[in-house]
């Protein structure tokens, strides 16, 4: 039987002459509504997933009046006693 050997992949080889690296870009965008994103979120934050923070500098768009709902509930939530 042959034995297997595990690899862990550490990016793109830079050093190949046709790679490139990515760069974020309205081609790679996906649209998802809030109520799909949003409990996953949820339950990313509650069980404490390292993951967050490699995104936690992207900057996301949302609408409008959703950014005000949220202002508002920034500025009337009361602080945790």
């Amino acid at each position: 039987m042959a034995m297997r050997r595990l690899r862990v992949y550490s990016g793109p080889d830079l050093n190949q002459p046709n790679v490139a690296p990515r760069e974020p870009s309205s081609e790679t965008a996906v649209r998802i509504t809030l109520g799909e994103v949003l409990p996953l979120l949820a339950d990313a934050v509650v069980s404490n997933r390292t993951w967050l923070t490699d995104f936690k500098d992207d900057e996301i768009s949302i609408s409008s009046d959703l950014h005000d709902v949220l202002m508002a509930y920034r500025h009337f939530r009361r602080p945790v006693a």
